[in-house]
């Protein structure tokens, strides 16, 4: 039974406390006694009862109850009343003496007492310091929680309210994508805390707590044995040899003897027990996972593309930390304890804190340590998950073919939020090449081909390249292309949407951290992603049995049944081939690059197959997945629709970077640059018609190839990096709110037709986007070109009305056009 034990307790130090403080008046009791003993020795007879009575007055009494070193006091205070003629005589012994070790005792009482207050304070404050630190942490959990919470509730709204894409939404979801990764990253600072802070607490309670009362107490035994030195000393004093004073000497002696220091505090213990202190424990807070996918679990950490080079990094920065700790818990930088000082060394309490504190701290780094690499080891072979949730794109994203009586109505979904892609080449009045459906080699197909397609599975298909692999061993993509399973680069939120049934799988290709890696998708509970693994001797392998080609690995994998990995219990069934309107990037020989497009260069190009020309829209490499995943989404709109006022898709190639769109290719050029170049010899006829087959083909599903009118005006709004909007050409309410509907194509057309009737013209010249902007605000609009039809006027006007709903939709539009046409031949 000792104080690391059984003093433990808020209450236990309180009383501690208040001890230490009855002890202190206690030595400065003694020491005014003996000083006034010493001084008051040659009127001892006149003073001696007011002396043992001054004696006897204890301060703080209660507090002394039980305690040996009282009694013997009282005691001695007593045989001093009667041996009070003696001490004159030993008056000079006793003030050099024991006065002056009263005094030293007395300093060094209440230093211990000092510090052990401040031990004590400091262990508090640590408590405290990590409660606050995990309630800190919580709550900036909860807000990032509550900020995601809302940014998805924006990106959900504005999804449902604007449709898939839009300047507007495009800001909303990086402000999402943002919210989502700061909680994830919250979240594993959340679980590190909670598993540091718990080593912390626990050092804190087990070791250090135990060790400083353990402290205390010796330090109390050892001024009791100071103490009781002194009492010797003033026995020793006031020792004489007449049978009178020695019978008071030994009931004086007798006092003394009975004060043992290690029993000094038992009673002080027993009336002041407590349990020991309780560990403070630390939950996570499941109800913050609540709301967040399913993506974030307790007490786990988060391993996806927003947390895995944060992780790395902090896995560094932790086992460097760890390292030093342990070479200074190794080396400590303290000097060897001389006997001399053992007071002092008993009271300094910095060298047992550092070693404490360095034992925590190894202990807390080591716990982040293990939690990360085993996350980290868990991920295995498995390609990274995606840490953000698009799956409200997503089933938008595969909406079925869009009727020709709701294009009026979507026209704005289409140009306006997928890049805002207004002005591009009519077909007519330029003739286009005769569309292209040469299938003799099964490579180039029409834009208007069913779904895509699989794998029987009552039939083999066929792995190419396998019979002549013995001339390729260590070449695993040699003949990879050819396979029909292999979907080259395309991105993964497209593998998504291909991979609908359980067991289905394709191969295609990724790049991470500028390191190209082939890649296994299969549909098994839910869309798992594994990268085909390579070993040192150029074999290819998952955690099976290696191959020298990846056509061999994944025919194994496939006809074997097994698992891909154990963990994910993944079986491939059905492989997915590619699309037919797929094209081989081989095919397409790029000429000449004629433009410039939000996602990449615009080119003339030939197919190999037919030597027909084409036009090539590339992505950039460098884009995001998710731009390339919009790039082919757009490919997968062009294929609906077959107008001849529309551009026509031939294909997509997605086998190797760049990924291209290709188109047929109008061979009249720029619209506008017709316009000026023939300025002196076009008629208003064909002014006319250029206007009508214009709203054809807006009446039709609204402008699809972006392969359009090059602009003067160079002046745009950016979002994210890749939305550009032509202010001059923008309905005042897709600026000012991001409202866009087809009615904002009227606008747009309405100054189509002044280009058109123009020659060419730049809208508000001489205005810049901000001026042009304020004075349409303003009711400002511009005067006819010169020749210009009254009623085309009249209807430009219309088709400029400020308020929407007063402007004509593109049915009414092309009515009214194609009368005039009419009328004017």
């Amino acid at each position: 039974m000792g104080f690391s034990t059984s003093l433990q307790g808020q209450s236990s130090h309180e009383a501690l406390l208040a001890r230490q403080d009855a002890e202190i008046k206690l030595l400065e009791t003694m020491r005014r006694c003996l000083t006034i003993k010493v001084k008051s020795d040659r009127e001892y007879a006149s003073t001696i009862s007011s002396l043992t009575m001054q004696g006897k007055k204890i301060e703080r009494n209660e507090d002394l109850v039980g305690s040996l070193i009282a009694q013997s006091w009282r005691d001695i205070m007593d045989s001093i009343d009667q041996t009070a003629k003696l001490i004159k005589q030993q008056a000079d012994s006793i003030e050099a003496i024991v006065v002056e070790h009263i005094m030293t005792l007395y300093s060094e009482r209440r230093r211990a007492r000092k510090v052990y207050q401040e031990e004590q304070t400091w262990l508090n404050n640590q408590f405290q310091q990590l409660t606050e630190d995990v309630a800190r942490k919580k709550l900036e959990y909860q807000k990032n929680l509550e900020m995601y919470k809302l940014m998805r509730s924006r990106f959900e709204e504005h999804y449902v309210k604007s449709g898939r894409v839009g300047r507007k939404l495009d800001e909303v979801r990086e402000k999402y994508q943002k919210a989502c990764r700061k909680l994830h990253l919250t979240h594993n600072e959340y679980v590190l805390l909670l598993g540091a802070v718990t080593e912390c607490e626990h050092d804190l309670r087990t070791c250090y707590l135990p060790s400083l009362l353990h402290r205390q107490q010796a330090i109390h035994q050892e001024f009791i044995t100071s103490w009781k030195t002194i009492l010797q000393d003033i026995v020793k004093y006031s020792d004489f040899t007449t049978d009178k004073f020695q019978e008071i000497h030994r009931r004086m002696q007798k006092a003394v003897d009975s004060v043992k220091p290690v029993e000094e505090y038992r009673d002080f213990i027993g009336k002041h027990r407590t349990r020991p202190a309780s560990p403070i424990r630390f939950i996570f807070d499941e109800n913050l996972v609540d709301d967040t996918s399913g993506k974030l679990l307790p007490n786990k950490l988060t391993v996806d593309n927003l947390t895995i080079d944060w992780l790395r990094n902090r896995l560094t920065e932790l086992e460097t930390s760890l390292k030093a700790t342990q070479q200074s818990r190794q080396n400590p930088p303290y000097p060897s304890e001389n006997n001399s000082d053992s007071k002092i060394s008993i009271l300094d309490y910095s060298r047992e804190r550092e070693e404490l504190r360095l034992r925590c701290q190894e202990k807390r780094l080591q716990r982040q340590v293990d939690v990360i690499r085993a996350a980290l080891n868990e991920l295995g072979c498995e390609e990274l998950p995606l840490g953000y949730d698009l799956s409200m794109e997503s089933s938008f994203a595969d909406s079925p073919s869009i009727s020709k009586k709701n294009t009026v109505a979507d026209i704005g979904l289409f140009t306006l939020r997928r890049n805002q892609r207004f002005m591009t080449i009519f077909r007519s009045p330029f003739k286009s090449l005769p569309i292209i459906n040469d299938t003799k080699d099964g490579t180039i197909r029409s834009s208007s081909e069913g779904p895509t397609s699989k794998a029987d599975n009552t039939l083999p298909v066929t792995f190419r390249g396998i019979s002549h692999l013995t001339s390729q061993k260590g070449n695993g993509s040699g003949d990879l292309m050819e396979e029909e399973w292999f979907h080259g680069v395309l991105p993964r939120e497209e593998v998504v949407r291909l991979l609908v049934t359980e067991g289905d799988f394709l191969v295609r290709e990724t790049t991470r951290n500028d390191e190209c890696q082939i890649v296994l998708s299969v549909c098994w509970d839910g869309h798992k992603h594994f990268i085909v693994q390579t070993t040192p001797e150029g074999h290819y392998r998952f955690e099976g049995p290696t191959f020298p080609s990846i056509q061999e690995l994944i025919r194994h994998q496939w006809l074997s049944g097994l698992p891909v990995t154990s963990r994910s219990g993944a079986i491939l069934k059905t492989p997915i081939l590619r699309e037919r309107w797929e094209l081989n990037n081989d095919d397409v020989i790029l000429l000449e690059k004629i433009g410039r497009g939000n996602f990449g260069d615009v080119y003339k190009a030939q197919l190999k197959t037919c030597k027909t020309e084409v036009a090539v829209k590339t992505c950039k490499v460098t884009l995001p997945d998710e731009q390339k995943r919009k790039f082919l989404q757009e490919g997968r709109i062009l294929k609906q629709y077959d107008h001849p006022n529309i551009v026509k898709l031939i294909g997509i190639c997605v086998q190797k970077q760049p990924i291209m769109i290709v188109m047929e290719l109008v061979p009249g050029g720029s619209l506008l640059t017709y316009l000026r170049k023939n300025a002196n010899t076009i008629t208003q006829q064909e002014q006319l018609r250029m206007c009508k087959d214009a709203a054809a083909g807006y009446e039709s599903i609204v402008k699809i190839s972006d392969f359009g009118m090059s602009r003067e005006e160079e002046e745009y709004i950016v979002s994210d990096g890749m939305k550009q909007i032509p202010i001059k050409w923008t309905a005042p309410e897709a600026l000012n709110f991001g409202k866009y509907t087809s009615l904002c194509d009227v606008w747009s057309y309405g100054i189509l037709m002044w280009e058109i009737f123009s020659k060419g013209g730049n809208p508000y010249s001489g205005m810049s986007n901000s001026q042009a902007r304020e004075k349409i605000d303003a009711g400002y609009r511009m005067p006819a070109p010169e020749n210009t039809p009254d009623e085309i006027y009249r209807l430009m006007l219309r088709c400029w009305e400020y308020e929407p709903e007063k402007r004509p939709h593109f049915d009414q539009i092309y009515t009214v056009v194609e009368t005039l046409s009419q009328a004017y031949l």
